[in-house]
């Protein structure tokens, strides 16, 4: 499966929360996805299965700003990955 379809599949999911699919930033090493679920601040950045280790040191570093600025993030290949995310980490925050 690729990039943009796992990306719709993950957008649909995600359909009841405030979300923006990122297409071009004025920054680089954005997160694809970012979203405001339950009051959270999330920043997703999508991969395939066969590339899920290829998360460059730039995407990392930005999910590692989010994360230290109290929200949340995810590198995720499937959108049962994120939805489970949402039960597990998001769900069971205060």
């Amino acid at each position: 499966m690729k990039e943009q379809a796992i990306q719709a599949k993950i957008l649909k999911l995600l359909k009841p929360y405030y979300t923006v699919k990122v297409v071009a930033a004025t920054k680089a090493g954005v997160p694809d996805i970012l979203a405001c679920i339950n009051g959270h601040f999330v920043g997703i950045e999508v991969k395939t299965p066969k590339t899920k280790t290829n998360t460059s040191e730039l995407q990392k570093y930005n999910l590692r700003k989010i994360e230290e600025n109290g929200g949340y993030s995810l590198v995720a290949w499937s959108v049962e990955q994120v939805e489970e995310f949402i039960n597990e980490a998001i769900s069971t925050s205060a």
